[in-house]
């Protein structure tokens, strides 16, 4: 996959940021307010009980925070946290040697949880819901299985695919919540709450200008601060304002929705090269030489949220907004067509 500045994924630059900007407790992170309130319930009566929270998966599309939560359910808990994901459990010891050495009222956050082995599942499932491992000592027909129990835990998932966890995974979660993308309002709060943590100036139009260009995602806009950040120190005179945000995020090749290069290669190719659709997406990934998998995961996400595809029975298609974005003519004749 290109390096994009917009993509939601977490790249190494973003490590050392993310670390900074990230919101300790739950009354400084900014948005996802349903998930909030319910969370400070759940919270709020674990604590009353001196009991451990139910287990916990966050879905959504990447960048939004799910990470951040987990840390900051952690710190409300005062409980320590330790931190894995899917493709790094290789192997069912891998994870039985994670979970011995939890704690009582340790968390365990998985990231990428859609991507575990099914035999680390299957670990899985006794210790989340009886809080027991199940270990098979020797081989052959001397084998043996001896449970072991464990102090009660909370495992916090988080995946991009919600659909490809199996159903049994998903049962045994007793909180499911859902981040979406941000708005408009928090998102200027969040540039502008990351940029006094930074100490970068930056004036109100320089605000507007960086998060409606965030896509909706956090990640994206404290990256996208550090570079307009970063072009305002060699190109102005260090403060961020409408007009340099504008001229830096040119250069970037970021519009003013936030579609990059590769947002409009997507498009163009179901438009121009399909007659807007429907198209497959394996023949959109062919088309421009990228996975399938990245398409749906990190591309369409926010192509779907601003409106510009449409997924039907027979394929995606573009519609009426991406073509006046592109400033393509729209044919009517065909559109009842491609949606049925």
């Amino acid at each position: 996959m290109p390096d994009r500045v917009v993509s939601p994924k977490l790249k190494e630059e973003d490590t050392s940021l993310d670390l900074s900007l990230r919101p300790k407790r739950l009354s400084e992170y900014i948005g996802q307010d349903k998930v909030k309130q319910n969370l400070r319930i759940l919270l709020e009566a674990a604590q009353r009980r001196s009991e451990a929270i139910d287990h916990v998966l966050l879905y959504g599309p990447p960048g939004l925070g799910k990470t951040t939560l987990a840390g900051i359910i952690a710190n409300e808990m005062g409980v320590n946290i330790k931190t894995t994901s899917g493709p790094a459990i290789e192997r069912p010891g891998d994870l039985a040697a994670i979970l011995t050495n939890l704690r009582a009222g340790d968390i365990l956050f998985v990231d990428e949880i859609h991507r575990l082995a099914r035999p680390v599942e299957e670990v899985l499932y006794p210790a989340m819901e009886d809080y027991s491992l199940d270990i098979i000592i020797g081989k052959g027909p001397s084998a043996r299985s001896i449970r072991l129990k464990m102090p009660r835990f909370t495992l916090i998932g988080a995946t991009t695919r919600f659909a490809m966890l199996s159903a049994p995974l998903r049962d045994r979660f007793g909180a499911v919540y859902r981040l979406e993308f941000y708005d408009h309002a928090a998102m200027e709060t969040i540039v502008s709450r990351s940029a006094g943590i930074l100490g970068v100036a930056i004036d109100d139009t320089g605000v507007r200008e960086i998060a409606r260009r965030a896509r909706g995602t956090p990640r994206v806009a404290n990256r996208l601060l550090k570079r307009v950040r970063d072009y305002a120190q060699v190109r102005a005179d260090g403060a961020i304002t409408a007009s340099v945000a504008n001229e830096a995020l040119a250069m970037m090749e970021v519009d003013e929705l936030g579609l990059d290069d590769v947002d409009i290669k997507v498009l163009k190719t179901i438009i121009q090269k399909y007659n807007g659709g429907p198209v497959g997406l394996d023949t959109i990934a062919a088309s421009i030489s990228e996975e399938a998998d990245t398409i749906m995961d990190v591309y369409e996400p926010y192509l779907l949220q601003l409106g510009f595809l449409d997924r039907t029975p027979r394929g995606r298609v573009a519609t009426r907004g991406a073509y006046e974005h592109l400033g393509l003519k729209f044919s009517e004749k065909t559109e009842q067509d491609k949606l049925f």
